[in-house]
């Protein structure tokens, strides 16, 4: 099983940026949202984590440039950020994105979701977006503001529904460099036939060739954000070793 690196553009007020553990207040500015997603398909990227952050936090839309940006790429666009009814399911796909992303609407809207999920197949992957409390494996929705239920719940619940992908992000790893939950991972993808995406917390290329041992367990590939924006390794350097 090949093992796929999705370098991320997050879109807030027009800028490519990162956050800390998905905070709002927290954003290191990178500059121009097509120019980091070229730079990626130059460096060999297949694809591209597009994602509207301040859609997802329900403050805007930067709507038209990431469709701008998902037009002039010629690699496959993952997009993700405030998609939660039809007309922005609809808006989304229209861009020529391989696949959308669905989050709080997976969580509180759990009739559209599970129809979503079931008519549009691949197109559409569902983000668990993991907080480890005392109270258990809890999800995070509204832009991790909020508490959105019981992981393994909701994980029966879209499977039941047909889902065919998850993006799974440990909250408290996001953008802080500390490596990957591989537990949770390896856990999420022994209670799922669906391919299983990591994202956050990665640090290292060390980080990704672990991810990449847990290709035969479902996990299909990982999401590289704020360690490439640092630094840490080329994107060159990353896909070569997973290859």
């Amino acid at each position: 099983m090949s093992f796929t690196l999705l370098p991320a553009v997050d879109v807030a007020d027009g800028q490519a940026v990162r956050l800390v553990q998905g905070a709002a207040g927290t954003e290191t500015s990178y500059g121009d949202p097509l120019e980091a997603a070229l730079t990626w398909q130059r460096a060999g990227a297949e694809w591209v984590h597009l994602v509207d952050l301040d859609a997802a936090f329900g403050r805007g839309s930067n709507r038209e440039l990431l469709a701008e940006v998902t037009g002039k790429l010629d690699v496959q666009v993952e997009l993700s950020g405030g998609i939660r009814d039809d007309a922005s399911l609809e808006a989304a796909l229209a861009t020529g994105c391989a696949r959308v992303n669905l989050g709080t609407a997976a969580l509180e809207n759990p009739e559209w979701a599970d129809r979503v999920v079931a008519e549009c197949g691949d197109r559409v992957a569902v983000g668990l977006d993991v907080r480890i409390t005392e109270q258990g494996h809890r999800l995070a929705a509204r832009g991790w503001t909020k508490d959105g239920g019981d992981l393994w719940e909701v994980l029966a619940r879209l499977d039941a529904a047909g889902c065919r992908r998850y993006v799974v992000t440990d909250v408290s790893k996001d953008g802080t460099l500390q490596g990957p939950n591989t537990e949770l991972l390896r856990e999420v993808c022994s209670r799922t036939g669906a391919p299983v995406i990591a994202s956050g917390g990665v640090s290292s290329v060390d980080d990704l060739v672990a991810l990449s041992k847990l290709a035969s367990a479902g996990l299909e590939g990982s999401i590289v954000g704020k360690a490439l924006y640092a630094q840490n390794f080329t994107l060159e350097e990353a896909l070569a070793a997973v290859r």
